[in-house]
């Protein structure tokens, strides 16, 4: 099984500065080949503002989907979709052409993040779908157990948490995920170590940096 894993910008014909917000976007896409789970493709711009990476397993991909959030600044947001599922390519003249169930899958998902984001959650920016033979499914157990229902319940939660939080505390809980001390932190942010502390438990990081601990293993 394979991982696919669609990301777009979100309301991109709004961003005064295209260029450079994708300047901005490449930053955060070296990051993760330097701080993120191990990678089949790494996720790269494809066409207009969507990307495209291929991940081993779904948790790496799901740790990748967080870290990038965290890593974004204010006004740059990013939805995903992750898709389960078989991927390929397809020869053509200029070069491999991206194909398979697990496409389908992640395409699947992002629409559900953008109806989701549209109606009742609009903090929702991360959904995983699984292509079966009937249909794609982001809610029904799978034959070897895994139920998305209760990944996509996480997702929501996660989202919306890290939705509440600033730029800095955002910062904060990519370190904390990838590491660094919370003395390191305080350093780098130019506050105490008490601040910092005070940061990650008001905004909710603690809970998305242990969620980020128990998915890596």
């Amino acid at each position: 099984m394979a991982v696919a894993v669609i990301v777009d910008i979100v309301g991109s014909r709004r961003i005064a500065d295209r260029t450079s917000a994708q300047r901005t976007i490449d930053g955060v896409l070296q990051r993760l080949t330097e701080d993120g789970p191990p990678v089949d493709v790494p996720l790269h711009p494809i066409v207009g503002d969507e990307m495209q990476g291929v991940y081993p397993h779904r948790d790496a991909a799901l740790l990748a989907t967080l870290l990038f959030q965290l890593a974004l600044p204010d006004g740059i947001e990013c939805r995903f979709g992750v898709g389960l599922g078989e991927a390929g390519e397809i020869p053509s003249a200029s070069g491999g052409i991206s194909e398979g169930t697990a496409w389908w899958a992640a395409r699947a998902a992002i629409e559900d993040v953008e109806a989701l984001a549209a109606s009742a959650v609009a903090s929702a920016r991360t959904q995983v779908a699984r292509w079966s033979s009937d249909a794609v499914s982001s809610g029904a157990a799978s034959e070897d157990g895994d139920d998305l229902r209760v990944v996509n319940a996480y997702l929501l939660a996660r989202d919306h948490l890290v939705a509440q939080m600033s730029e800095r505390s955002r910062r904060l809980t990519y370190g904390r995920c990838v590491g660094a001390t919370q003395r390191a932190l305080a350093a780098a942010e130019g506050i105490t170590q008490s601040a910092v502390s005070q940061a990650l438990a008001s905004s909710g990081a603690n809970a998305v940096v242990e969620g980020f601990r128990l998915l890596r293993g």
